[in-house]
């Protein structure tokens, strides 16, 4: 890339949109959600717990069904999922990173319309929120158009 008075210029402004971001109310909200999982002993403890049993879940997932402990893996695995998201801090947590998700994904779709109307954007694009998030493959007949 040769270095010009307008690439200069466009790094400068994406820059400054950068510091909006990180100045705005909705990334304070994030960031304090975020130091308070952090603090939290408990949700720490949970999120160890969670850490554990998922290394457990990923080696059962290698054999699938056919392994010994698929079922109590597979049920302990949701349990402890479950218990993690429904703990206040981190419920809270993901509410505040889907926010700011959400913007940022607000914000690449107005950066790629401004310079294109066929740029693909996958984050907020109404295109890519017609799947079903799955990546089924098989092509659209659950109805997800993917």
């Amino acid at each position: 890339m040769i270095g010009t008075l307008e690439n200069a210029s466009l790094l400068d402004d994406a820059d400054e949109l950068a510091s909006m971001v990180v100045h705005s109310s909705l990334y304070a909200e994030y960031m304090a959600s975020k130091q308070s999982v952090d603090r939290d002993e408990h949700v720490q403890q949970l999120i160890g717990k969670f850490l554990q049993v998922r290394e457990r879940y990923d080696e059962v997932q290698r054999f699938g069904r056919y392994h010994p402990d698929y079922k109590s893996v597979i049920k302990k695995m949701m349990e402890c999922k479950r218990e993690l998201d429904t703990h206040p801090l981190i419920a809270d947590y993901k509410k505040h990173e889907k926010q700011l998700s959400d913007l940022l994904g607000e914000l690449s779709m107005v950066l790629a319309r401004a310079v294109s109307e066929s740029i693909k954007v996958p984050n907020g694009d109404p295109f890519f929120e017609r799947s079903c998030g799955t990546g089924c493959g098989s092509g659209g007949k659950c109805g997800c158009h993917s």
